[in-house]
């Protein structure tokens, strides 16, 4: 089964490369169509782009775009300068964002350890280096073959490999066992059609957790899936869901207040964050209902992909609806309905200059995206039916009345139009979320916990040398 998978890889891998190089093709026109743009700025922004996030325009993206470390994806890039790293692999920005207060722990516990960290997109590369510049050794993950795998662990020699939430990577997790590698799965889910979905491949799953595996489950029914799966139950943990333990930047809340102020600070505003195709034409439909009711509200409309920034832009165009870009730095009137964000990196400040907050992949089949991060800021959270990719979440939020769930456009309307009518309300449902994440703390603490024993011997110092490229 192993090497029938292998082969299947191989196979891949020229298509799944193919894509990052047309990815990369077409931020490279997008730049060249966006040229330099004015430097009109929003109040409270710098001309090195602190508080106004990363551009989505060709000096940005294309900067920083696909294009560059391709090698990585095949194993290459620099060797590190002595071994012993710790290596943490979160796949994109939502799941670098939620890793991000446990990659500080480990910079705090171990500062003399080199910190390797792998994404396996733009946008997870980009929030990484956002979050932690050059105080961690960046690169992006290589794709599974035997070849790129020992290539990628000969560079980076990791005494321990940190894979947060769900990839399983046949080929790595065996090279790792091969080396004596320890890893671990931190905060880990799977979902019940998951398991179904890896039973059907058999020994090459049942084979892949080694002794040296651990497994930091979610919930107990996640540990439960995990062991269905081959996990060793001596080897599997519950530690909760480190997206509790996030971290709001410092200044978000002031960054929120300058930006509301910016917008008519008596405006009733709300937020559609991480939006997917299919999903934003609802969402209109909702913003213009809502108008009916509320002539003056503002919607904040933020695509969860940059690359689909233009097609949203195209599209609002073409149902004529008047919105500045975010990255023009034009400051809406009064008579603008919509704020297209074209940004990256700044979702929190624009929760907390928002009202209501609906967090997007929900009324499509994606899974949903992050409720907790405008619950921490003490919003009333709207989502839709689906949020397969934190059920628990979104049952908790919903169970104990900081969220609603809405079906379709007309619901998400009703709800707006209730929940910007009432302010009493908006507060309880805020405060209600706030007081769930305080409480659901502490995941972090037990992954270290787990995480000690592997790293023992590892030196505690107050200086760490860089990493060598």
């Amino acid at each position: 089964m192993r090497r029938l998978y292998t082969l299947l890889i191989y196979c891949v891998v020229p298509f799944a490369f193919a894509m990052v190089m047309w990815r990369g093709l077409g931020e490279h026109r997008d730049g060249r169509r966006s040229g330099a743009r004015g430097d009109g700025r929003w109040p409270g922004e710098h001309r090195d782009g602190r508080g106004s996030g990363a551009r989505a325009d060709g000096r940005g993206w294309v900067e920083r775009g696909y294009w560059r470390q391709l090698g990585e994806r095949f194993g290459w890039g620099g060797r590190l300068s002595a071994p012993g790293s710790i290596w943490l692999h979160a796949v994109s920005l939502g799941e670098m964002s939620a890793a991000a207060p446990l990659v500080r722990a480990l910079r705090s516990q171990y500062p003399q350890t080199p910190l390797v960290l792998t994404t396996a997109t733009q946008t997870g590369r980009a929030r990484a280096s956002s979050l932690f510049g050059d105080t961690v050794d960046l690169r992006f993950l290589p794709y599974d073959t035997p070849g790129a795998v020992a290539r990628f662990l000969d560079r980076i020699r990791p005494r321990l490999a940190i894979i947060m939430e769900t990839e399983l990577w046949p080929n790595l997790f065996t090279e790792c066992e091969r080396r004596g590698v320890p890893l671990v799965l931190a905060s880990a889910r799977l979902s019940a059609k998951s398991v179904l979905r890896y039973r059907r491949f058999g020994s090459l799953f049942r084979g892949m957790f080694s002794a040296s595996s651990l497994i930091a489950a979610q919930t107990p029914q996640d540990a439960e899936r995990f062991v269905a799966i081959g996990a060793q139950s001596a080897r599997t943990r519950v530690v909760g869901n480190i997206k509790f333990d996030m971290e709001l930047a410092e200044g978000v809340m002031d960054r929120g207040r300058e930006l509301r102020s910016a917008f008519g600070s008596a405006r009733p505003t709300w937020i559609a964050g991480s939006t997917h195709a299919g999903e934003e034409d609802q969402v209109l439909a909702a913003h213009a209902e809502l108008r009916r009711a509320e002539p003056s509200a503002l919607l904040l409309l933020v695509p969860r992909h940059p690359d689909r920034f233009d097609d949203v832009a195209a599209a609002l165009s073409r149902r004529q609806w008047g919105f500045t870009r975010r990255s023009s730095g034009v400051v809406p009137d009064t008579a603008t309905p919509v704020v297209l964000v074209d940004t990256v990196g700044e979702l929190a400040a624009l929760y907390a200059a928002a009202d209501v907050a609906f967090v997007g992949g929900s009324l499509v089949p994606i899974g949903g995206h992050n409720l907790l991060e405008p619950a921490a800021l003490g919003l009333p959270v709207l989502t839709g039916p689906f949020h397969s990719n934190s059920r628990d979440i979104a049952r908790l939020l919903l169970s104990q009345g900081a969220a609603l769930e809405v079906a379709d456009a007309r619901e998400l309307a009703a709800a707006l139009a209730r929940l910007l009518a009432d302010a009493a309300e908006r507060q309880r449902m805020g405060a209600i979320g706030r007081h769930i994440v305080e409480s659901n703390r502490g995941s972090v603490a037990r992954l270290l916990e787990l995480i000690e024993p592997l790293l023992q011997g590892s030196p505690r110092a107050e200086a760490r040398p860089s990493a060598g490229r």
